[in-house]
């Protein structure tokens, strides 16, 4: 089993911060071998683990796309073979296979999308929110996220992270 370095674009970091996905970027590596994936942003960070499956295909194994490790290493943008040294002094301690959710545990998240519709229906009202929604995006559009019970902890994420919506904080 070989141990890689994947890095991938800002902009490609930056999509892993906005969706979801049990795979990882970056190219198709023999079945069980393992990546780190690595963010080439001044510094490089380590955002996950993968471990490509039968298909190729990574599969994070460890997602850390929400709190990513320094890395040492100045590489390229692509795919780098490293030792089991490198791999094992960049990737998160843990037994093999911990998520972030084994880790962290998982908890009821609150997340709205509000915005003030005029229309003439309930049903043109929600085409109109979905309009909203495909041409805003997640670069204009601020999603509210708050811990089901605990509205006062109600923050907004733009882009994937944290932004003040309040115009007179600014």
């Amino acid at each position: 089993m070989a141990k890689w370095a994947v890095v991938v674009s800002e902009e490609q970091y930056s999509q892993e911060r906005l969706y979801a996905s049990q795979f990882a970027p970056g190219a198709e590596l023999p079945a069980g071998d393992e990546a780190l994936l690595v963010a080439a942003l001044d510094p490089p960070v380590v955002f996950g683990v993968a471990r490509a499956d039968a298909e190729g295909r990574l599969r994070y194994t460890v997602n850390l796309v929400d709190a990513p490790l320094p890395f040492a290493a100045a590489l390229g943008q692509g795919t780098h073979p490293i030792d089991e040294a490198a791999f094992t002094a960049a990737a998160p301690h843990g037994d093999p296979g911990t998520t972030t959710a084994d880790v962290t545990g998982k908890r009821t998240w609150l997340v709205s999308v509000d915005l003030p519709i005029e229309a003439a229906s309930p049903a043109e009202a929600v085409r109109e929110f979905w309009t909203y929604v495909r041409d805003l995006g997640p670069a204009e559009l601020p999603a509210f996220v708050w811990p089901a019970g605990d509205e006062l902890a109600m923050q907004a994420f733009v882009l994937g992270a944290e932004a003040n919506q309040d115009p007179e904080e600014e």
